[in-house]
């Protein structure tokens, strides 16, 4: 392993001359290019640094062992004990962090939610959920932006797509895609019966033109008015579009600029993901019998979580982790899920690689 850091501590050195190249600085994409694998070499190499660190505090705490002052020996065996714990710690941090990343990883993402059974109720959950993953992205310093959106009669939302921007989006939201499910009591219910009602969750890594190439021929184009709630959102004009790809049959809307020139661009960058993500999507289903995740098979139509909100609860049941934090779960306090899903996940491929 030790030889393997050194190699990736000598390539960050090479990336960090690079970046100060004139010329590299000029090109924009090589420039980011290479200030991702920078920032990415970089959490490995400080792991390594501290890994270093611990190797001589316990090298120096051996010839301590050996010297002939009583008093030195005892202070160096109580903290060799702890240097070694801390050492396998860090060799267990240095293995995930040398664990292949999906390529897809470090995309920005398309995340769309939509209310599933429970009429009203599924679109103010699909609400709810929208406001939980906002609250996250800001408290991650991603930007969002909301592509489409599909209100519900009372509230919350049929349907609403989000862009999300920022470092490893897609790696860190894939866990989210699936069904969702809620127990509460309703506010549309008059007796205070609880119900049952389900949003589902779709996460896309976002797909670059280089990704994927659409023939303008093979794009149908409708317009129509856009609908809301009233004032801005409502347009006199058709500046609503309706892309169709022919070849796939996929069909994307948005309405949510303020020209139908904006209207397609978003479109398209949505339609671009969606061929993508389909892509993507049948590679990893034709690989899926030689190696399936534990928590990112891609299934859509499988129950991944339940929020109780009577016994203020959330369990995913792909790892059997119940938590009982609601109120800040639902605030976007849903890091440490995201954090079990994705230890599950390691620890799986670290079990398939070994």
């Amino acid at each position: 392993m030790i030889d393997k850091l050194e190699a990736i501590k000598g390539r960050f050195e090479q990336v960090a001359l690079a970046l100060t190249n004139p010329e590299v600085v000029s090109d924009n994409k090589q420039f980011g290019k290479l200030s991702k694998e920078y920032r990415q070499l970089e959490k490995i190499v400080k792991a390594y640094d501290e890994y270093r660190k611990l190797l001589d505090a316990i090298a120096f705490n051996k010839e301590a062992l050996d010297s002939g002052d009583e008093e030195m020996r005892e202070l160096a065996k109580e903290e060799t004990e702890g240097l070694y714990e801390q050492k396998e710690a860090q060799e267990a941090t240095i293995r995930n962090l040398l664990i292949p990343k999906d390529p897809q990883d470090e995309k920005n993402a398309i995340l769309e939610i939509r209310g599933g059974t429970g009429g009203d109720e599924a679109s103010l959950f699909a609400g709810d959920l929208l406001r939980m993953y906002l609250r996250y992205c800001e408290g991650k310093g991603w930007s969002t932006n909301i592509l489409n959106e599909t209100p519900g009669a009372v509230g919350g939302y049929k349907e609403v797509a989000v862009e999300v921007s920022g470092d490893d989006v897609y790696g860190i939201l894939k866990f989210e895609s699936g069904v969702h499910r809620v127990q509460r009591v309703p506010a549309t219910e008059a007796s205070g019966r609880v119900h049952t009602s389900a949003a589902t969750v779709a996460v896309l890594p976002e797909a670059d033109e280089v990704d994927v190439e659409i023939r303008e021929a093979d794009i149908k184009m409708d317009t129509f008015r856009s609908s809301g709630a009233g004032g801005q959102h409502v347009n006199k004009t058709e500046s609503a579009v309706r892309l169709t790809h022919i070849p796939t049959g996929t069909v994307v809307e948005c309405q949510e600029g303020r020209s139908q020139h904006s209207n397609r661009d978003i479109a398209m960058k949505m339609l671009r993901t969606r061929i993508y993500e389909a892509a993507v999507r049948k590679h990893e289903e034709a690989i899926a019998s030689q190696r399936k995740s534990l928590v990112s098979t891609g299934d859509r139509s499988a129950k991944i979580r339940t929020y109780n909100f009577p016994q203020g609860r959330v369990t995913d049941h792909r790892i059997g982790m119940t938590v009982y934090n609601l109120d800040a779960f639902m605030n976007g306090d849903i890091q440490e899920m995201i954090d079990a899903l994705q230890f599950a996940e390691n620890a799986e491929k670290l079990k398939q690689g070994a």
